[in-house]
């Protein structure tokens, strides 16, 4: 711990000293501003405004607008979706593509946790509106047919027989304006099979890439 403590200290103490430096080498362009803003304090201040206030403000407009809108930054908290992404991994979240068109299956969808809309799930969309959806010895039946083509055939899907929707032998009815989905990693997943079904104003958009780390970046499928 005290080895620890040093080293922020250490750390730390290069910031007054680069500050000086820095003080030093621009020390005539500092006195010029600070004549410039005691002589004509509204034209120093205009033009600090129009040289960074200005593009500062935009630039943080554009950002709010490109988050909340277009795309969003996310961090995988869990394994439930191992392999495809990993603890820790942090992704891009296209929010766009859904207001022009529906959520496709095999999508890997960010959405409101049905049972707390305060907190953002992440899970693969397998179950559309009106489909059939069973689990049997560890493949997904959608509508009476195995999903046996990628992205689902690198899963094994379990059942739950505490579930609501998880059980042996149980066909599930996708309702109108509903969504199921499931984690790749279905040993470690809570997801449809035990709080249902997702509505469609729920889902915030499609994963589809990892960003951080370097070592993983790439887009996902």
């Amino acid at each position: 711990m005290e080895n620890n403590v040093m080293t922020m200290v250490r750390a730390y103490s290069w910031i007054p000293l680069v500050l000086l430096v820095l003080a030093f080498i621009y020390r005539a362009k500092l006195v010029s501003e600070w004549k410039f803003a005691r002589s004509q304090t509204k034209q120093w201040l205009f033009e600090k405004w129009k040289n960074w206030g200005e593009p500062l403000l935009i630039a943080a407009v554009l950002a709010i607008v490109i988050r909340t809108f277009l795309f969003g930054p996310y961090q995988i908290p869990t394994g439930s979706m191992k392999p495809t992404f990993m603890e820790n991994d942090k992704i891009f979240v296209d929010k766009l593509s859904y207001r022009f068109r529906e959520p496709v299956r095999g999508d890997i969808i960010v959405f409101k946790y049905p049972l707390d809309r305060k907190k953002d799930y992440v899970k693969r969309l397998v179950g559309l509106p009106g489909d059939t959806i069973e689990i049997r010895k560890g493949v997904i039946l959608v509508n009476g047919k195995p999903m046996t083509d990628p992205p689902f055939s690198k899963n094994i899907y379990y059942n739950v027989e505490e579930w609501e929707y998880g059980k042996s032998g149980q066909v599930i009815h996708v309702p109108e304006g509903r969504y199921f989905a499931l984690g790749d990693n279905s040993a470690h997943s809570a997801d449809s099979r035990q709080w249902g079904f997702i509505v469609r104003k729920d889902i915030i958009g499609k994963a589809f890439m990892i960003w951080w780390p370097p070592k993983r970046i790439s887009m996902t499928r």
